[in-house]
């Protein structure tokens, strides 16, 4: 049977760009192997309506509405290569093989994160990336910001909205004065002691044996695609000092025609309310393009 789109990632994204092809009646797979970005974390914030609610909940209630529409079918598996081209993708996975017409990527990201012991263990939990996701939640306390690059300067400065930040070079980050005043204006302390471990809830531990305790961590990780299905459909990618993510335009097309990407994947930073509205643009245009033809995304 050759189905009208495989959605490829299950999460917010996947489950967004599903729902109006489910609407359209089209026949749509959903490929998902249950391993969202924000699994570690409690609960998600900053999505209305939904703010405060744990990760699993959101797409447990999103999976239960989309399951109403019988032309979708969702298989617990990932699809571990794609080819072929619009109107002819072939898919495998797991000994089976599905014939497609149109593929939305949204399999989402990896973290990569400093080889700092303990940092891993508490990412989600106690050690964040995203003031706007978990920054309220420090209760304006003491904030520990960990540097990995000069981008970890404007995540400092901007975490002291939510709280007393200290801010640990930690070798990865030299400052200049006009850096050094910036941060003394915000009330920043800065400690160019190399970082050894974190431990308890967010203590660091520094390499002159001080033990620094502190409400919560935030550090900037590195992301890559989770999938390389995007590489082997010959999708072009962009990068920057933090991501390397899809290329995709305005209707979240990919430089490869058929192939839609959203969510985390096909952007440099995110989060759930951005996701859940790249994945209706690439689901929207996925449905066009079957009505109207490719060209018809190429000019929008």
């Amino acid at each position: 049977m050759n189905h009208d789109v495989a959605v490829i990632g299950g999460s917010y994204a996947g489950l967004s760009a599903a729902l109006p092809l489910a609407r359209a009646r089209r026949s749509v797979l959903v490929f998902d192997t249950g391993t969202r970005r924000n699994r570690f974390a409690q609960a998600s914030h900053g999505f209305l309506a939904q703010d405060g609610n744990s990760p699993a909940a959101i797409v447990h209630s999103a999976r239960e509405q989309l399951a109403k529409y019988p032309t979708v079918q969702w298989i617990d598996a990932a699809v571990e290569s794609a080819s072929g081209s619009a109107d002819a993708f072939q898919l495998q996975g797991g000994g089976q093989a599905w014939a497609v017409r149109r593929i939305v990527l949204a399999a989402g990201v990896v973290d990569r994160l400093p080889e700092l012991p303990g940092l891993q263990e508490r990412w989600g939990r106690s050690v964040f990336h995203c003031p706007y996701c978990h920054g309220y939640e420090q209760h304006q306390g003491r904030i520990g910001v960990i540097a990995t690059g000069p981008h970890s300067l404007h995540q400092a400065l901007l975490l002291s909205e939510w709280g007393q930040v200290t801010f640990f070079l930690d070798g990865a980050l030299a400052l200049g004065e006009e850096e050094q005043a910036q941060l003394a204006g915000r009330g920043i302390r800065v400690d160019a002691t190399r970082l050894q471990a974190v431990e308890g809830r967010a203590t660091v531990v520094l390499a002159d044996g001080r033990r620094e305790p502190f409400e919560g961590l935030f550090v900037a990780s590195r992301t890559e695609p989770a999938s390389p299905l995007a590489e082997q459909l010959g999708c072009e990618h962009d990068a920057t000092a933090l991501a390397r993510h899809v290329k995709t335009g305005a209707m979240k097309e990919t430089t490869v025609p058929g192939v839609f990407a959203c969510g985390d994947l096909a952007r440099p930073t995110g989060n759930i309310a951005m996701a859940v509205g790249d994945g209706s643009v690439a689901g929207v245009a996925a449905h066009a393009s079957l009505v109207f033809g490719l060209s018809f995304i190429r000019g929008a």
